[in-house]
């Protein structure tokens, strides 16, 4: 499938080779271009043959020399160079099928492309992939590639995906492991599904792959909205407490394996468990933070890194503000906030919680948080003269909740400056502190 150009940058390799928006790559030293993932892999040669189309509809070729990591300069109508692929699965615990009606269109795409995996680090569960696919990724060593399996069993994947050949994908794990491409693995636990025996059938046979570096175990979330969808129920303190004890028996095992834990729990697990979550230590190298895994130990390790940073004595004025947060991090905010108050003897620094109640109460985590809930709760109330929350309650452009609302119209509503903090420790103590 060959691409068109849109834009070519100027003063770059290839607008000096006389390449213009409009013409068609085909090929890069005789390897046919089709998406980013052969671009990018096939740009990194000092030496490349280009073949295209001109805007005449003639083929032309080109040399190019230049260093290795240099950018050729060519832009593309998408950056994956083709449309994003849609999840064909319907499983049972899809968070996106549980979404209320009348949401920005954008909200209801499900991914489930294999490039994102590469760039964005997002995770995907094979069974999109075609047999050239897989040789790509093994011929380019993309590395490492997250992957949601959420159970082992083939016969159980069909039926937690609703996809007939969900089963068959699992293949396509052994085989990048013996290519040597590292793997990070998400298991999605619903109680009588995938948890306890076939929990332990998941992590062994995945921790006995020396290439699957890590396994995030997440407990499913459940809206409200789920009229006509499976019947899944939410993990209690018990069965949350069993559940961190099986993962548990595997990281021991994956330690005297390999030197090192591999299997680890969400934060979540131990909050409905009502247990201490590790310290940074116990999570390494913070592999599955998109997981919820080791968050809430990296953040408080990042506050008091930050807080040893200030002086106690040093005369700052009076400063009152209110943090917003979802009912999970409330604890760790609240943290947060005393520290800080220890350290600025003028600040009073107020911690809100926002039930959800847009999504449904078992609902905790901030990044769910909308501003119909923040409004709601919050109205009429003391918040200072600053009210902070988190980046990981907005859209990636950092403009507008969940609901639609945007930062802008929730500050008016409620009468308050609102200033957006990154979801870092040391991004939160400076907006704390500034």
């Amino acid at each position: 499938m060959a691409v068109i150009v849109e834009s070519v940058c100027k003063k770059s390799v290839a607008y000096k080779a006389g390449i213009k928006a409009g013409d068609t790559l085909l090929s890069m030293n005789g390897e046919e271009i089709t998406d980013v993932l052969d671009y990018r892999f096939y740009q990194n040669d000092t030496n490349i043959l280009l073949e295209f189309i001109n805007s005449k509809g003639k083929i032309k070729k080109k040399k190019i020399k230049k260093d290795e990591y240099e950018e050729l300069g060519l832009n593309f109508h998408t950056y994956l160079m083709d449309n994003k692929r849609s999840c064909r699965n319907k499983c049972v615990f899809c968070f996106i099928d549980q979404l209320p009606k009348g949401m920005r269109e954008s909200l209801y795409f499900k991914d489930d492309d294999s490039r994102l995996s590469f760039l964005f680090g997002n995770y995907i569960t094979l069974t999109n992939l075609t047999e050239h696919e897989i040789e790509r990724i093994i011929k380019m060593h993309i590395s490492p590639i997250n992957i949601s399996v959420h159970t082992t069993n083939p016969e159980l994947r069909v039926k937690m995906m609703a996809n007939k050949n969900a089963g068959k994908a699992l293949e396509v794990i052994p085989k990048l492991n013996n290519a040597g491409i590292k793997m990070n693995c998400q298991l999605v636990l619903c109680p009588d599904y995938n948890d306890k025996d076939e929990l332990k059938r998941s992590l062994n046979d995945l921790i006995s792959l020396e290439n699957v570096e890590c396994v995030a175990c997440v407990p499913v979330g459940l809206t409200k909205f789920r009229e006509g969808l499976a019947d899944v129920k939410p993990f209690d303190k018990e069965t949350a407490g069993e559940t961190i004890d099986i993962i548990d028996s595997f990281a021991e095992i994956s330690n005297e394996k390999y030197g090192e834990r591999r299997c680890f729990a969400a934060d979540e697990f131990y909050l409905l468990a009502e247990r201490q979550i590790p310290d940074a230590e116990f999570y390494g190298e913070f592999k599955q933070l998109e997981n919820g895994v080791g968050l809430w130990a990296l953040m408080k390790k990042e506050v008091e890194e930050a807080l040893s940073r200030y002086d106690n004595d040093k005369p700052r004025p009076n400063k009152h503000i209110t943090l917003v947060t979802g009912v999970a991090a409330y604890e760790l905010i609240c943290f947060t906030a005393q520290e800080c108050e220890k350290k600025y003897s003028g600040l009073t620094c107020d911690v809100k919680q926002i039930i959800n109640r847009y999504f449904g109460e078992q609902i905790t985590v901030a990044g769910l948080v909308t501003a119909t809930d923040i409004y709601d709760q919050l109205n009429g109330k003391d918040l200072g003269n600053e009210l902070i929350i988190p980046s990981v309650m907005l859209r990636s452009e950092g403009d507008m909740f969940l609901d639609s609302i945007t930062v802008t119209e929730l500050s008016k509503k409620l009468g308050v400056k609102i200033s957006v903090t990154d979801c870092d420790g040391y991004s939160l103590v400076e907006k704390i502190m500034e």
